[in-house]
C-alpha cells in the first residue's frame, strides 16, 4: 500500500511495526523519496483489514490524506519491519 499525507517524519513507520505486530502481520515499510510511505503487509484477512483500517487512521501526529491498495502475491515474510 502507499499513503500519503503527512506521514514523515511523525513516527509512522513506528507506528506500522507496532500495529502489524498486534495483528501478527509481517512485511515492512519505509519511507519513499517523494514523502509517502510504502507498506508491504501479509496475514490473516481479517487481520489484516483491521490494519489497514488502524494505517488509515495513522498516528497522532500524522494524517492520512490518502491510501492505496495494491494486491500481490505473499512473499513469505518472516516478521514487519521498517526498511531504510
Amino acid at each position: 500500500m502507499r499513503v500519503t499525507g503527512r506521514v514523515q517524519g511523525v513516527g509512522f513507520r513506528y507506528f506500522a511495526v507496532r500495529e502489524a505486530e498486534k495483528e501478527g502481520i509481517k512485511g515492512f515499510v519505509r519511507n519513499e523519496p517523494d514523502g509517502s510511505v510504502y507498506i508491504e503487509a501479509e496475514g490473516d484477512e481479517e487481520a489484516l483489514e483491521r490494519f489497514v483500517m488502524r494505517i488509515r487512521k495513522g498516528p497522532l501526529w500524522g494524517h492520512v490524506e490518502h491510501l492505496t491498495l495494491f494486491e500481490q502475491p505473499p512473499r513469505g515474510y518472516e516478521k514487519f519491519i521498517i526498511r531504510y
